[in-house]
């Protein structure tokens, strides 16, 4: 399995945030209302993931006090990673084309909540990619000494 590309994540969060933008021109009024819910959501998602990136660097360069990781359970949290990285950001962009379509009409009630609420969902979001990118770089196993360039 290969690294999680940057540039692809920003890639689907730029497209899912224009096709967002796009659909909601002619449907916006139609909508309910952005849920709270996202954002403690993914945020715990967020945590939850950098915590086991955390624990999982511990555990695989053998520190003190933790015992060593199994390489399945590793390449399931390396899978787990990169299914939250294009996950988180295609939801990134999604609430990014909400965020966008509801900045000009931020006078009146109903938009400006939902701009706050997308906004905050967006930030957790890209948290979570954040998170899981950090956790797909705990899983990357440590070049011995010897598979090291000689100077």
């Amino acid at each position: 399995m290969k690294p999680s590309r940057p540039g692809v994540l920003v890639l689907l969060l730029v497209a899912f945030a224009a096709g967002t933008w796009i659909v909601l021109q002619g449907v916006y009024s139609d909508l309910p209302a952005v849920p709270w819910t996202a954002i403690p959501t993914v945020a715990l998602l967020a945590l939850g993931e950098a915590y086991s990136g955390w624990m999982t660097r511990a555990r695989i360069q053998r520190r003190p006090g933790t015992t060593p990781v199994e390489p399945l359970a590793v390449a399931r949290l390396a899978a787990l990673a990169k299914a939250s990285a294009y996950v988180g950001a295609i939801f990134a962009g999604v609430f990014a084309g909400f965020v966008l379509h509801v900045v000009p009409l931020i006078d009146r009630e109903a938009p400006r909540r939902d701009f706050f609420l997308a906004g905050g969902s967006l930030v957790a979001c890209v948290a979570l990619v954040c998170a899981a990118l950090y956790l797909e770089h705990s899983c990357r196993v440590p070049k011995k000494p010897e598979d090291e360039p000689r100077p």
